[in-house]
C-alpha cells in the first residue's frame, strides 16, 4: 500500500511538472505541442518500465520465499560434488615437515640445565599422550633436564603400566637428544642434596610459554627439582613455530610403542588386509563413563538415567546439564547406529569391512546389533587376535594402544565422538600424508537424525553428505588456530612447491626414504 502511494505521488509530480512546462511555451503553440508530445511518450516510456520492473521483482521475491520455506524440486535435487570415499584427491600436495630450524639450538648439558622436571600425566592413554608431548616442550623452555614422565595409575581405567610398559622409552631419550635432556631418574647425587621432597604444583591449563617462566622457572632455579601434576592440555595452543615444530617430533616420532604392542597391532592388521584390500577403522567411544560425562540421554529409560547418574558422581564438579540441549549443541557422542548411519549415507556399502576399536560398550550386544546390521564384515582385536590377546588383556592402555596401530594404518579412520585419541589420529593421520579421517559434525547431525523419517533415504544421504563437508580429513581443512593442535597441526604441515618452509619433491622423498631407513615412515609405492 505504502508502494503504491509512492508511485502514485511519484506520477502526480511528473504531471504537474508537465503541466507548469506546458503553460510556460503558451506564447508558442509549435513549441508547446512538441515538448508537450515529448513530454507523454518519455512518460508512457517510464510507465512500461515501471511495470515490468515491478512484474520482474514480484516473480523473483515469490521465488526466493518458496525457496527459503518450502521444499522446493530445485532444493531436493540441488547437486552434491562427488565424495572420493578412501582418498583425499590433493593429499599428495602435503606432508608433514617437523624438521628443526636454523635459530633451534641443540638442547643444554644436563649439569648446565636449569633443573630437573618430573611429571605426571593424567587420564588415558591418548590425553597421556597431549602431556608427555607437551612435557618436552616445557622442559625446552624452561631449560630444564625431563625426568621420563609418569603416568596415571589412578584414572577410571585403573591400569598400572608404566612409561617403559608401553612406549619404546630408549627411543624416546636418544630421538630427543638434540632438542632436550631426557634422563630415566633424578640423579642419586641430586636426590640426595634435596633438603625436602621435590616440589610440586599445577599449572593452569592453557598455559603460555611466559607463564611458565614466570611462575615455574623460579621455583626450579631454587629448588632443582620440580615436579607438575595432572599434566594434560597444560600448554598452549598458539606459540613459535619452533617448539610447534618440536611437539610434531615427539608426538609423531619420539613416541614409539614397544616391540610386542607394535607386533600385535601388524599382525591384526595383516589379518584384515588378507580379508579385504582396504578397510574402515571406526572407534567408538560409547563407554559408561563418557555417556555419563557427556551429560547426554539415549533412549534407555529411567535404567540408563539412573546408571549414568551414579557415574557422574565421581566427577564433583560437573555441572548440571540439558540432553536435548546438549544433542542441538553437537556435544552428544553419536550412537554406534547413528554412525552406522552416517557412514552408509556417504556411500559405504554393506560389503565394506570396518574394525571397531572399543571399550565396554554401554548396552552391549543389544546396542551394537544395527551397526553389523550395516555393516556385517564387522570385526574386534578380540575377534582377530584370539589366545594372542592374553598377555594384553589386564592392562587398557595397552589394548588402546594396539587399537592405536591398526585405526593409524587404517584406509579410512572414523569416530563417534571427537575425544581424545579421535584428535591424536586425526592429527596424525593428516602428518602422515592426509590419510581419509571422518569426524562427525555433530550438530548438523542430530538435527538430521531427528527428522530422518520425515525424507527419504536419498534426501538423507544428500543431507549428510552436504554436512560432512569440512569434516573428512581433506588438507583444506587445515589452517593456523583451528581446534587443537594436536588435532590440526598446521605448523608441521608443508605443501610440496611452498616456498616458504618447503622442499621441492625430490627431496621430499629422499628426506621420506632416509625416515623410512630408520624405521619413522611407511614405504611408498614409488620407491
Amino acid at each position: 500500500m505504502e508502494k503504491a502511494q509512492r508511485c502514485t505521488g511519484n506520477h502526480a509530480h511528473l504531471l504537474n511538472s508537465q503541466m507548469h512546462l506546458c503553460l510556460k511555451f503558451q506564447r508558442n503553440p509549435i513549441s508547446l505541442t512538441v515538448v508537450c508530445g515529448l513530454m507523454l511518450f518519455a512518460l508512457g516510456l517510464i510507465s512500461i518500465l515501471t511495470g515490468h520492473v515491478a512484474s520482474y521483482i514480484d516473480h523473483h521475491s515469490c521465488r526466493l520465499i518458496n525457496n527459503a520455506f518450502l521444499p522446493s524440486k530445485m532444493y531436493r535435487n540441488y547437486p552434491v560434488p562427488p565424495i572420493d570415499l578412501w582418498n583425499s584427491k590433493s593429499s599428495n600436495q602435503y606432508y608433514g615437515c617437523s624438521s628443526r630450524g636454523p635459530r633451534f639450538h641443540h638442547a643444554t648439558r644436563e649439569n648446565s640445565s636449569n633443573g630437573y622436571l618430573l611429571i605426571a600425566t593424567s587420564g588415558g592413554l591418548n590425553q597421556q599422550r597431549t602431556g608427555i608431548t607437551d612435557a618436552v616442550v616445557v622442559a625446552r623452555i624452561l631449560n630444564a633436564t625431563l625426568v621420563v614422565p609418569e603416568l596415571d595409575h589412578h584414572s577410571f581405567w585403573t591400569d598400572n603400566s608404566d612409561f617403559h610398559d608401553i612406549f619404546d622409552v630408549d627411543w624416546f631419550i636418544s630421538s630427543l637428544a638434540k632438542d632436550v635432556k631426557v634422563v630415566k631418574r633424578v640423579p642419586l647425587k641430586v636426590a640426595r642434596n634435596m633438603e625436602r621432597p621435590p616440589y610440586t604444583m599445577r599449572v593452569p591449563r592453557k598455559s603460555t610459554p611466559i607463564d611458565y617462566l614466570d611462575q615455574v622457572l623460579p621455583i626450579l632455579l631454587r629448588r632443582r627439582v620440580v615436579q607438575l601434576t595432572r599434566f594434560d592440555y597444560r600448554l598452549a595452543n598458539n606459540f613459535d613455530e619452533d617448539l610447534q615444530k618440536l611437539r610434531c617430533r615427539v608426538n609423531y616420532h619420539s613416541l614409539r610403542f614397544v616391540n610386542p604392542i607394535e607386533e600385535m597391532g601388524e599382525k591384526i592388521v595383516m589379518k584384515l588386509r588378507s580379508m579385504t584390500d582396504r578397510f574402515i577403522a571406526i572407534h567408538l567411544r560409547f563407554e559408561p563413563d563418557m555417556l555419563a560425562f557427556s551429560g547426554c540421554y539415549y533412549g534407555g529409560g529411567e535404567k540408563e538415567r539412573n546408571e549414568l547418574a551414579q557415574i557422574r558422581k565421581r566427577w564433583a564438579t560437573l555441572p548440571d546439564l540439558s540432553p536435548e540441549s546438549e544433542r542441538k549443541r553437537g556435544k552428544c557422542p553419536l550412537t554406534p547406529h547413528e554412525l552406522g548411519l552416517m557412514l552408509r549415507a556417504l556411500g559405504y556399502d554393506n560389503n565394506t569391512y570396518i574394525y571397531v576399536a572399543s571399550g565396554k560398550i554401554y548396552g552391549g550386544e543389544q546396542t551394537l546389533k544395527p551397526l553389523k546390521d550395516l555393516f556385517p564384515n564387522y570385526y574386534t582385536k578380540e575377534m582377530l587376535a584370539g589366545e594372542e590377546l592374553k598377555p594384553f588383556l589386564p592392562f587398557s592402555s595397552r589394548l588402546a594402544a594396539i587399537d592405536f596401530i591398526v585405526c593409524d594404518k587404517s584406509d579410512v579412520f572414523a569416530t563417534n565422538n571427537n575425544g581424545n585419541m579421535a584428535k591424536i589420529l586425526a592429527g596424525r593421520r593428516r602428518y602422515m600424508g592426509h590419510k581419509r579421517t571422518i569426524r562427525p559434525n555433530a550438530k548438523k547431525l542430530a538435527t538430521l537424525f531427528m527428522s530422518m523419517k520425515q525424507m527419504s533415504w536419498e534426501t538423507f544421504s544428500r543431507k549428510v553428505k552436504l554436512s560432512q563437508k569440512g569434516f573428512m580429513g581433506d588438507p583444506e581443512e587445515m589452517r593456523a588456530g583451528r581446534g587443537e593442535f594436536h588435532e590440526f597441526p598446521y605448523s608441521c604441515i608443508c605443501k610440496i612447491g611452498d616456498e616458504n618452509k618447503s622442499m621441492n619433491k625430490v627431496e621430499h622423498s629422499l628426506q621420506q626414504y632416509a625416515l623410512y631407513l630408520k624405521g619413522l615412515a611407511e614405504p611408498k609405492k614409488e620407491w
